[in-house]
């Protein structure tokens, strides 16, 4: 078998970024986000990107970084606060947005990962979100249907892989990373903890290593608190 692990991030992103390509990119805020893969996409110069995610990080991490520097074309997102960036050059008509209900991205990615090219929802039926898609009626209710997405490539981040690539993802850092590394055509994981295939308990795996093609072990990476709330003295 192919050895899927790779020594840097910048290796592990070799030969796949190209101008213009369709990224998706794992994480809810900055949480379960491939920073150190963001950073080698950030280096590589590439251009003129497609971006799906719940967000675009904050003003200077994650994917806001991509945005300071002007690499990202378009994102698909479903929330697009904390960053004031990504709000200036929308407003100035420098970046594309095309806006989803969370749930609505979610089973998008879902359904890329699937096989399934297309899906109907009632969410955003009567509304902006439904404006140029087909809508049916099916037992007297309205649905709008909504294409699949698959990405050319997938960057996620894991607690712990393998060196055959299943990964195990902890808590809410699971967030959007499972279902965006079935729906890329190549998956790049950056995880924390690497061990030997067999390792991990079967039961255990929440993204089967056949979904994965190249793995990065990045060790104690930086967590950032995304907006720190603390109770008020007394």
């Amino acid at each position: 078998m192919a050895n899927k692990v790779y020594p840097t991030a910048d290796a592990a992103l070799a030969g796949l970024l190209h101008d213009g390509i369709m990224l998706m990119s794992g994480g809810f805020g900055l949480c379960g986000v491939p920073d150190a893969l963001i950073e080698s996409i950030k280096k590589s110069g590439v251009k003129g990107l497609t971006v799906v995610s719940n967000n675009a990080g904050v003003d200077g991490a994650a994917l806001g970084l991509l945005l300071e520097t002007r690499q990202i074309k378009k994102m698909i997102s479903s929330y697009v606060g904390e960053n004031k960036l990504f709000a200036d050059q929308f407003l100035k008509g420098e970046l594309e947005l095309e806006f989803n209900p969370q749930g609505t991205l979610a089973e998008r990615i879902r359904a890329g990962g699937a096989g399934i090219p297309a899906f109907f929802t009632k969410t955003g039926f009567g509304t902006v979100i439904a404006e140029g898609k087909e809508t049916r009626e099916f037992d007297g209710q309205h649905y709008v249907m909504e294409r699949s997405l698959v990405a050319d490539v997938s960057i996620v981040h894991a607690w712990k892989g393998d060196t055959e690539g299943n990964l195990v993802y902890r808590k809410t850092a699971r967030n959007f990373n499972p279902i965006m590394a079935t729906a890329g055509k190549v998956t790049v994981a950056e995880v924390e903890h690497l061990v030997e295939a067999g390792q991990i308990d079967p039961d255990h795996i929440m993204t089967p290593g056949i979904f994965v093609q190249r793995i990065v072990h990045i060790k104690d990476p930086v967590k950032r608190i995304e907006v720190r709330t603390v109770r008020k003295r007394s």
